[in-house]
């Protein structure tokens, strides 16, 4: 792994003569104007006993402790950013399918440095998915992971338009994640937004439920905060502390007993004196929530300098929205505390006449990205990405020559993209079917979005895309045949068992529970 050195003017808001000036919370997002501040609530136990039997209903006793699946992080990327062809290969029939040279020209791409053009390798494909080998986000994802780590990725990329500039594209799957076995022993959700799908993009409507709602995390402080079990844990450590909360269990429920209140009054205050307990005992510690602490994050280990972590320290972390989000949201999901995680990043509105601000940005999502595979790799934990923007941008053709390439002129739906990326501990994810790529482009660098092949169903519905990610993270537990069921029995995706086959990017790497 390299190290960079953060640039504070890396980030600094966007302003666009072609825009309106930003008015709403999703727009100040997508030019970097808002990064959002923390806030976590949890419910209060006593507001449960004023209606007991509806409570109970709604109650699990235990905590979770997760249900064995693969973790699974989105990110966002708010304003509408490049993914195609600059950075991720993509091409008419397959990946490496070559575009006219007008076609590269709009993704960004002068005729030298196209794929049958460039000098040196024409791609990149250390993570299996082939990227451009001048990807700034795959330079991000290449300085934050080793080979061996690289070894273990595969991913595909996904040929389907979003609308532009908006939060309004239902692009975000993990209400599905969630239903499809994707559990966290603390929480079921997280995600750095303050909003239903915890990031920029809408959650689609038929998966939301409303009692998943992501809890708000986007710096180290925020995941100590999680849980606060007073001074017991200081007093009489996690295991003594634990004791006492058994033990004051065991005399409520004769005291209820004594009391002859209705069962349900009594489950609900037993549950509640339960969970307290489990919460202590297995999250008593606020320093095991804290991505700054955590040896293989920042705070490396002075009696092993062989370990270096995936960031310099902790003031590297704190010192980019970027890191601290990341840090902070990786090690809950990756570690099982939550089940699925959304990572927003504003600031990706970046048409803004110049190619350089696009490649600063990318290159930090890249780093963000590859940040998660390591942490994976190093928890020997497999992990699930999925990486998607509102609409993207495109070039006339002028070249920015700070860095050689197109300068970003403007919005563009049809030229966006999205990815999968899939770290396996047991080595690298096989594709299901032959090649990296789903979907079609036509050879001007647009989403061809009329096709007779099963991906024409999302090449221009954001809610089927997210359904079709479900899809696949079902796959790699060799669960696709749930699908329907996860999706309440009203899938929206159309086909047989074959076609739908056509969707899924990875093989099965993990049995259910596992």
């Amino acid at each position: 792994m390299t190290r960079r050195k953060s640039d504070p003017t890396v980030l600094a808001p966007l302003r666009h003569n072609s825009h309106r000036r930003p008015v709403t919370r999703r727009e100040f997002l997508a030019q970097g104007f808002l990064t959002g501040s923390a806030y976590v609530a949890m419910p209060a136990v006593l507001s449960l006993l004023t209606q007991p039997r509806s409570a109970l209903a709604a109650m699990d006793c235990a905590l979770g402790g997760g249900t064995g699946n693969i973790p699974f992080l989105c990110f966002d990327l708010a304003g509408g950013a490049n993914i195609a062809g600059s950075n991720a290969m993509v091409g008419t029939t397959a990946q490496m399918a070559p575009l006219s040279l007008s076609g590269y020209r709009m993704l960004g791409l002068p005729e030298e440095l196209t794929p049958g053009r460039i000098v040196g390798p024409a791609i990149n494909d250390e993570f299996g998915l082939k990227f451009h080998p001048d990807s700034a986000m795959l330079r991000g994802m290449l300085a934050r992971t080793s080979a061996t780590t690289r070894a273990n990725v595969n991913g595909v990329v996904i040929a389907a338009r979003s609308a532009n500039d908006t939060g309004n594209n239902p692009h975000n799957p993990v209400y599905g994640i969630n239903k499809a076995g994707a559990s966290g022993g603390l929480l079921e959700l997280v995600g750095t937004e303050a909003s239903d799908s915890g990031g920029n993009s809408l959650a689609p409507m038929d998966m939301i439920d409303p009692s998943k709602r992501p809890t708000k995390i986007d710096r180290p402080s925020d995941a100590r905060g999680l849980v606060d079990t007073g001074e017991m844990v200081n007093m009489l450590g996690t295991t003594g502390a634990g004791d006492v909360m058994q033990a004051i269990e065991d005399i409520s429920k004769d005291k209820i007993a004594l009391m002859a209140e209705e069962e349900a009054v009594s489950d609900v205050v037993t549950c509640a004196y339960e969970q307290s307990r489990q919460l202590i005992v297995d999250f008593g510690d606020p320093d095991a929530l804290d991505p700054l602490l955590d040896k293989d994050i920042a705070a490396g280990d002075p009696l092993d300098p062989s370990l270096i972590p995936i960031f310099a320290d902790a003031n590297e972390v704190n010192g980019t929205s970027h890191y601290r989000k990341t840090a902070s949201v990786m090690k809950l999901v990756v570690e099982g505390k939550a089940g699925a995680g959304t990572i927003e990043f504003g600031g990706y509105d970046y048409h803004n006449s110049t190619r350089t601000t696009g490649e600063q940005r990318d290159e930090l999502a890249g780093e963000s990205i590859g940040a998660a595979l390591e942490f994976a790799a190093r928890r020997n934990q497999d992990l699930m990405i999925y990486v998607f923007s509102d609409g993207s941008v495109f070039s006339n053709g002028q070249v920015d020559n700070n860095v050689g390439k197109g300068v970003w002129t403007g919005d563009n739906s049809s030229t966006a993209a999205s990815l999968i990326l899939v770290y396996g501990k047991d080595g690298r994810p096989p594709l299901r079917n032959a090649d990296n790529q789903i979907g079609i482009y036509r050879d001007s660098g647009s989403v061809e979005t009329s096709h007779s092949l099963p991906s024409v169903q999302i090449s221009n519905s954001p809610e089927l895309l997210a359904e079709a990610i479900v899809l696949n993270y079902l796959a790699l537990h060799g669960r696709e045949g749930d699908y329907a069921s996860v999706m309440n029995n009203a899938p929206k995706l159309a086909g047989s068992a074959a076609e739908l086959d056509q969707l899924i990017g990875f093989t099965n790497i993990r049995a259910p529970g596992v």
